[in-house]
Order: C-alpha cells, then structure tokens, then sequence
C-alpha cells in the first residue's frame, strides 16, 4: 500500500533571505534613531508649548508663549544670536582656510611630514575641557604665558577672557585650533584624490602654482569643501564646551551663544520649557543653513547634478 508522499516545504528564496537579513541588519538603527533622535525632536517641540519649571516641576500648556517672549521681549535671545552668529563668521571661514592650507602643505611627500600629521591632529582627540583648561592658562592677564610673551616684544596684551571683544576672538582661536585637524585629514584625503596628470599638464602648459591651485585643486574638491563647510557650520551654532570653560558667557554676555544660553534657561533659571523653545530655534537655523548651502551646491560644486 502506497501511502501518501506528504508536500515538500518550500524554503525562503535567496531574494527573502537577503530581505530578511537587510531588516535585522536595519533595526537595530532605526529603534536607536527613533528612541534617541526622532522622539528627543518630537518632545523638545511640545516642551517648547509648555512652561516647565524643573524646581518645582509645574507644568502648563502655554502655546506659542515662550515664542512670543522670545522674540518679543527677551533682548538678551538677540544678544544671544548676534553672538552666535558672530562666533560662527569667524570661526568657520578661519577653519576653513587654516585646514586648507594645512592640508596643501601635509599634502607633500617631505621628510618627517607624518609627524607634523598627527600633530595637527592631536588636539581633535584631546578632550575638550582639558583643551579649554590650558587655554584658560595661557590666557590669564599679565601672569599668561602669552602676555608675558607679548610683554617680551613690547606689546602689552590685554586680559583676553575679561574684556569684550578680546574674550570672543580668544575663544574663536582656541576653538579653531582644536578643530582645524580634522578638516585639515578630510581636505588632504580629497588633495591626494587629484589626478597627477591634471597638475602635470597644466605646469607644461606654463600654469604657476597659484594658477594650478585656482584653476584645477579648488574645483576638483569643490564636493569635499561643501562637506567640510556644512560640518563646520554646524558646529560652529553648537559650541558649549570652549563658553562653560573660558568665559561662561561673560564679560558683560559678550559670548553668550545659542547653545549655552539653551544651557542657562535649563539649568540656571529652571524653565526647561522656555530652553526648549531656544533648542527648537536653534534647530530651524542649522537646517535652514544646511539646506541653503545644499541648494547652492551646483553653483559651487564641481560636476554637481
């Protein structure tokens, strides 16, 4: 008696297997990005609706209150956004040029030139308040290495983080140096990408080097440049470290950024609903600057589409 042959199981196909591999691969991100990004976002906006005081913990939806107050009554938010946009123009084209002329130089095969890589790369790797420690050192007034340096050559220095204007270019400075080695590895990655034989043709055809680096380098790494400048700016509007070390915002809120102003109504004055509302402020102006500055990548960008 024959009994009956019972039907062959059919596995998942190469097509779902890789599908279901693809998914177990993605989740793990896109639970992290829900749990750690997507709804900190979506809180902070209705915090920012709310007055929250972390003292006392009353909470009361308020609406577009603390908007209001922000922009209609509070002067020390625009003092906040003069300085940080203050901060921001002259330290990203200062970054910019420094690394870019870092790199041209790193980007020559000379003796010893590995060491002089990894010593404009240290201070990236160099925790950030241990950097702005040393700089509060050689910062001080008439005792800081560099007045006494200065006093050497007949310059009197002036007390760099307790008089106005002197205290945003001190940190400005210090924080460009702790920062330009990374767009100095990123624009040397992208200058030994350049193919010899444009620079080779261009120097037979008589092109000086300034020509050369006008002409072919600039255009060629017009992609990484955009990279480099949108990474910059961003970070730039989220400097907090260098202020909370160096100034905490003074001399007279000369440097009091947007970030540590969000800082100070959170954890100074307790109306975490109000900081909120900076933080959703400050979140509009990074993307709308990184959005104009991807608009006019094809204007700027080499071979862009």
């Amino acid at each position: 008696m024959n009994s009956a042959i019972p039907p062959r199981r059919r596995g998942l196909t190469w097509a779902q297997k890789d599908s279901v591999w693809g998914y177990a691969f993605v989740t793990p991100q896109l639970v992290g990005f829900t749990v750690f990004v997507l709804i900190p976002i979506v809180s902070v906006f209705l915090f920012s609706m709310e007055s929250r005081n972390l003292l006392s913990g009353k909470v009361s939806f308020i609406g577009l209150d603390n908007y209001a107050t922000m922009f209609g009554k509070d002067p020390l938010f625009w003092k906040t956004i003069g300085n940080t946009l203050v901060f921001s123009a002259g330290l990203v084209p200062f970054n910019i040029a420094l690394a870019l002329l870092l790199a041209n130089m790193l980007a020559r095969a000379l003796a010893g030139i590995t060491f002089f890589r990894a010593v404009f790369f240290a201070p990236v790797i160099t925790a950030s308040v241990a950097w702005a420690i040393v700089w509060q050192f050689l910062l001080q007034g008439d005792r800081g290495p560099i007045n006494q340096l200065l006093a050497v050559l007949g310059i009197t220095g002036p007390d760099w983080l307790r008089t106005e204007g002197w205290a945003m270019a001190a940190v400005i400075f210090s924080r460009v140096i702790k920062t330009v080695g990374l767009n100095t590895v990123i624009f040397l990655a992208a200058l030994k990408n350049i193919p010899t034989e444009f620079v080779e043709a261009a120097q037979i055809d008589g092109a000086t080097r300034a020509q050369v680096f006008r002409r072919i380098t600039l255009p060629l790494i017009a992609p990484t440049t955009l990279l480099v400048t949108v990474i910059t700016v961003i970070g730039s509007l989220q400097v907090f470290d260098h202020i909370v070390m160096l100034t905490q915002g003074g001399p007279a809120n000369s440097t009091f950024v947007l970030v540590y102003y969000i800082y100070f109504q959170a954890f100074k004055v307790f109306e975490t609903g109000y900081a909120s509302s900076l933080a959703v402020v400050l979140f509009v102006i990074a993307l709308t600057l990184t959005l104009a500055q991807w608009a006019l990548r094809r204007r700027f960008v080499y071979n862009e589409v």
